[in-house]
């Protein structure tokens, strides 16, 4: 799971995030425990759909004196397969490195080059691709 600093990266870059069943959240807020993930759930964690925006329900958590929290109260934490899908086109190849490292690597900016990303875990190399790609999209 990538760490909350990073998906706070990719939320503040422009990652959208449509909650469906199997997604990781947090609540960003300083009243909220950070290392707390929630998963959306049908039965647990509910998105309800409103006029006036999304917002994640609480069903029936007794340990919680919480019924639901504004999707921007909310920090997703995408998974390596959801992560992967957004890069669409631009990846090219999850490779493992030495001393436990992961690289992934995207097409560049230019047809005859490309970009790698090293983290710790396959979903950070990702994140970190994603975040490149938003900076691109930003200076065009």
């Amino acid at each position: 799971m990538i760490a909350s600093s990073l998906a706070r990266q990719l939320r503040d870059a422009g990652l959208d995030w449509h909650p469906a069943p199997g997604d990781f959240f947090q609540i960003d807020g300083p009243e909220f425990a950070s290392d707390e993930t929630f998963t959306v759930s049908d039965m647990t964690v509910e998105p309800h759909e409103f006029d006036t925006g999304t917002i994640l329900g609480f069903n029936g958590t007794t340990e919680w004196a919480l019924d639901s929290v504004s999707l921007e109260q909310a920090l997703w934490l995408p998974r390596e397969d959801q992560l992967r899908e957004r890069l669409g086109a631009a990846f090219r190849s999850l490779e493992a490195h030495p001393a436990g490292r992961w690289r992934v690597t995207t097409s560049g900016t230019s047809a005859d080059n490309s970009q790698p990303f090293d983290a710790d875990d396959p979903e950070s190399a990702y994140a970190l691709a994603l975040l490149a790609l938003f900076d691109v999209a930003a200076l065009r």
